[in-house]
């Protein structure tokens, strides 16, 4: 099965941060799926009102539909 993107105005950001979900616009907080890493923590760390060095250690995935996750990295062990 083949994914389509989804038109830039749909496009969200799925967050995952201290045990909180959120799913935002792309375009609310500037940015594309193409962004680079600091830029999209930069992003989401201004909206929600973080400081920068919380998001460090937080894995960023693009997805082929458009989206993008960002969540704790996995500790196995």
């Amino acid at each position: 099965m083949t994914m389509h993107m989804i038109p830039y105005k749909h496009r969200v950001i799925h967050v995952r941060f201290e045990g909180r979900s959120y799913s935002i616009r792309l375009s609310e907080l500037e940015i594309r799926e193409w962004s680079r890493d600091a830029e999209v923590r930069q992003a989401l760390a201004f909206h929600l009102d973080i400081p920068l060095y919380k998001l460090d250690r937080y894995v960023i995935e693009r997805h082929a539909n458009g989206n993008i996750t960002v969540r704790p990295e996995a500790v196995f062990g």
